[in-house]
């Protein structure tokens, strides 16, 4: 009997090794050699690590979202989990406001919040739900076109929480990575869908760069560090809160005393 278990799984070993010697390693994954043949319950839950991965910027610099994880992100960004995570995020802002965070320093008009724009104050989920949700390559012109209609609408707890930071006094910067030729449509939209108040609309000259490959893959961070820089050497500023749905909208320094990351696993800007 244990002639056969040691035959038995001396043989099991032999196919084992033969299999990996003949695999093609240029193409493994983390699921290899199961990824082709996932179903049900296992894509979901590759589709699910995918996005979380995504949110702890484990993953970068994507072009699209994965084929087979198509369908998966666009129920995702369309369901009330995806609203439920922008609450929390959002309580966890108003918590950090309440438990005494940012004394106002004497009126001195110098205490500041960021916000970014697109999928932070505003949706541009209904574009993309047209698009294929992220599973086909950007066309920078016709999301350009689409923002020029001003059909974007707000997310309502940003709207909430972005009047409760105006209500207390703070100044508020919005940092977007939108082109400056969009400024009077964006800041339309912005209005119509009831934002106001703000102190300043920093947009960039290059416009959005959504991943590209080589140098240009920092451009936005840059950016947007850059920007913050600029208020707080020049203008005295004192960065309290950044609420973003990329991380490029937090890297970099000047950073502020806390950052409100919100989901998205649309697209990569960096």
């Amino acid at each position: 009997m244990g002639k056969n278990i040691g035959f038995l799984l001396a043989f099991t070993g032999i196919v084992l090794i033969s299999s990996a010697a003949g695999a093609d390693w240029t193409e493994w994954n983390i699921l290899w050699p199961w990824k082709d043949s996932l179903v049900g319950e296992g894509l979901k839950n590759y589709c699910e690590s995918w996005r979380i991965n995504v949110e702890l910027n484990n993953i970068k610099g994507f072009d699209v979202v994965p084929q087979e994880c198509v369908a998966f992100v666009g129920k995702y960004m369309t369901s009330s989990q995806y609203k439920a995570d922008i609450e929390r995020a959002i309580e966890e802002s108003v918590l950090y406001l309440n438990g005494g965070c940012c004394s106002l320093k004497g009126g001195d008009g110098k205490d500041a919040w960021i916000f970014d724009i697109d999928d932070t104050l505003v949706s541009i989920v209904p574009y993309y739900k047209k698009h294929h949700f992220g599973g086909e390559k950007l066309n920078m012109t016709s999301l350009e076109e689409w923002m020029k209609r001003n059909r974007a609408p707000a997310l309502g707890e940003t709207l909430r929480f972005f009047n409760e930071i105006k209500g207390r006094g703070f100044k508020i910067f919005l940092i977007s990575s939108r082109r400056e030729s969009l400024r009077s449509h964006t800041a339309d939209n912005l209005i119509k869908v009831g934002y106001h108040g703000w102190t300043k609309l920093i947009l960039s000259m290059k416009g959005i760069m959504i991943r590209k490959g080589g140098d240009e893959r920092m451009e936005v961070g840059k950016y947007k560090a850059k920007a913050r820089k600029e208020l707080v050497e020049e203008g005295g500023y004192r960065i309290w809160g950044i609420v973003g749905d990329q991380w490029s909208s937090f890297e970099g320094t000047p950073s502020a005393k806390r950052t409100f990351k919100l989901p998205n696993p649309l697209y990569y800007v960096s």
